[in-house]
């Protein structure tokens, strides 16, 4: 079972950067995906953004060019720089994890991200 702990979240106005991260209870060296998703009022939670295999990586379009994530393995932690942030981009940001393809995800408890205009 794999434990994911998101922070970095928090109020920042349009324009700004925040980087989440997300870190695990145990090594992510092996672990096959690890992603970022998030979770408006009102809304279905939605990907933002995915790591595979360590390297291969996919974004939802709405955050292309803005936002990067990227992996420390040897932090056990993966990250998400934000940047250009919008008031659209305001929702609660949850760490994902699967440790195989075919495995069950792990969630975090999420971060909140507000973006005021």
């Amino acid at each position: 079972q794999v434990q994911l702990v998101e922070s970095g979240g928090g109020l920042v106005q349009s324009g700004g950067s925040l980087r989440l991260s997300c870190v695990a209870s145990s090594s992510i060296v092996s672990i096959y995906e690890m992603g970022w998703y998030r979770q408006a009022p009102g809304s279905q939670r939605e990907l933002v953004a995915t790591i595979t295999g360590g390297t291969t990586t996919k974004y939802a379009d709405s955050v292309k060019g803005r936002f990067t994530i990227s992996r420390d393995n040897a932090k056990n932690t993966v990250y998400l720089q934000m940047n250009s942030l919008t008031p659209e981009d305001t929702a609660v940001y949850y760490c994902k994890a699967r440790q195989t393809v075919i495995s069950r995800p792990y969630w975090g408890q999420g971060t909140q991200v507000t973006v005021s205009s």
